[in-house]
């Protein structure tokens, strides 16, 4: 897999547990990964930009590795480790300062030192001065460079990172040319319904820990793809589920931030059971996208496992379970044969323009003489106020509010007349006097 940004990478390494995450939100100057006391939370490997005096490069969090692990979840977290530390320009080793080395920590060691990458061990949790006479012990790991941090307290790691960007040449940091455009595409949906093996097709690599075993996918996980000049940045979330049945505090965060990755998609791509059909908590989740006013797109995920493939059936069954997302287009398709999901990156861009479409308030104007309207309603004036959603604003005669009939009728012409196809729109009206109406998300087609 090629590097994204062509910036050096740095890879964080280590068993679960030792603040790799806590290391990395830091070093990369947000909350990018999620961090908390139980062991294991990151599981695939997350990617960020950081900068260092200056220098920029890439910051990799990985999974907590451990070698030789035969059950599914920690082997494939051992796996994307490795393939992160297969483009590493340098390795940052994280073990715990306040515990004594683990057996798994000495296997990790043997592990680097074959890979004959540069490492820097930093020994996390010293956040007094009394604790780094602890520091020697820590040399048995066979390493040169050992330094003494602490991740929460912020203490080190500028002593660490000098060290790090010493190693790598100024020459690697030149980027790769930008594309001309970019999308960015959150994936979501319910948990075990195909989002990781979606990502995976649609950048053609293992990016995302595949298994049988739902909410796999905990931290939101990324990855670019350049097609034709434009630039998709995929973002598989974690599954979100109901609120009564988020128990752990790691999936209670990953919906948090799942939410969080909606908020700041392009467009949103919401992955169904096709086995299973529509369901309430499908509409929820598409409910998060419709309200943040996103572009989607209904990919029926699993199509060539459904034993009756009725297209029509199923798309009436989509339209009466969204009924306020009749706009968004439905795509049939398997994540795992890749049958149907070279579609989505018409439907991307096509959502993506409709969001980002505008009209000029002369055509408007004059595609409002040609609505039929209430004959007590009287609309004076009509215009486009933004985009991402399109926004439009009415100006009429009457106080009285615009029933919600009135709105998704002018949505539906609108959509009808200039397109707007995979995006809700936004109806506001006004009257004469200043009064105001914010209008709702229409789902009018």
């Amino acid at each position: 897999m090629t590097q994204k940004t062509g910036l050096p990478s740095v890879v964080i390494v280590g068993r679960p547990n030792v603040g790799k995450s806590t290391l990395f939100n830091v070093l990369l100057g947000s909350r990018r990964a999620i961090v908390g006391d139980e062991p294991g939370i990151t599981r695939d490997r997350i990617h960020g930009e950081a900068e260092h005096r200056g220098r920029r490069f890439e910051l990799i969090d990985t999974g907590g590795m451990i070698p030789h692990e035969e059950d599914i979840i920690p082997s494939e977290i051992f796996r994307q480790a490795q393939t992160a530390l297969d483009r590493a320009a340098h390795i940052i080793f994280v073990v715990d300062g306040r515990a004594e080395i683990a057996g798994t920590d000495r296997e990790i060691a043997l592990l680097l030192r074959r890979t004959n990458r540069p490492v820097a061990v930093a020994v996390n949790k010293i956040d007094a001065e009394v604790r780094h006479s602890l520091l020697p012990g820590f040399y048995e790991l066979g390493f040169e460079h050992v330094f003494a941090v602490s991740a929460e307290h912020r203490l080190g790691l500028d002593s660490l990172l000098d060290h790090v960007m010493a190693g790598i040449g100024a020459s690697a940091e030149t980027a790769l040319p930008a594309a001309a455009e970019t999308i960015k595409v959150a994936i979501i949906g319910r948990p075990n319904v195909g989002k990781s093996t979606l990502l995976n097709t649609l950048t053609g690599t293992a990016r995302s820990i595949v298994t049988p075993i739902a909410g796999t996918t905990r931290d939101a996980v990324d990855e670019s793809v350049t097609r034709a000049g434009i630039e998709y940045v995929f973002v598989d979330t974690a599954g979100i589920r109901r609120k009564g049945k988020t128990r752990l505090m790691a999936e209670k965060l990953s919906v948090v931030m799942a939410s969080r990755h909606i908020r700041l998609a392009n467009v949103v791509l919401l992955v169904l059971d096709a086995t299973e059909g529509v369901v309430a908590l499908d509409a929820t989740i598409a409910g998060y996208a419709h309200e943040e006013g996103r572009p989607f797109i209904v990919c029926l995920n699993k199509w060539d496992a459904v034993e009756k493939r009725d297209k029509r059936s199923f798309l009436e069954a989509v339209r009466d379970g969204l009924k306020f997302a009749d706009y968004a287009p439905v795509a049939f398709l398997s994540a795992q044969t890749g049958a149907g999901v070279e579609q989505l990156y018409g439907l991307i861009q096509a959502g993506w323009r409709s969001a980002n479409g505008r009209v000029s308030t002369a055509e408007l104007n004059r595609f409002l003489r040609s609505l039929e309207t209430e004959r007590d309603l009287k609309i004076r004036y009509l215009t486009q106020a933004s985009v991402r959603p399109p926004t439009f604003v009415l100006f009429k005669d009457s106080a009285k509010p615009l029933h919600f009939s009135v709105e998704r009728y002018i949505a539906n012409q609108i959509r009808k007349r200039f397109g707007f196809q995979g995006t809700p729109i936004v109806i506001k009206s006004r009257y004469k006097g200043g009064g105001k109406r914010t209008g709702r998300l229409s789902a009018a087609q």
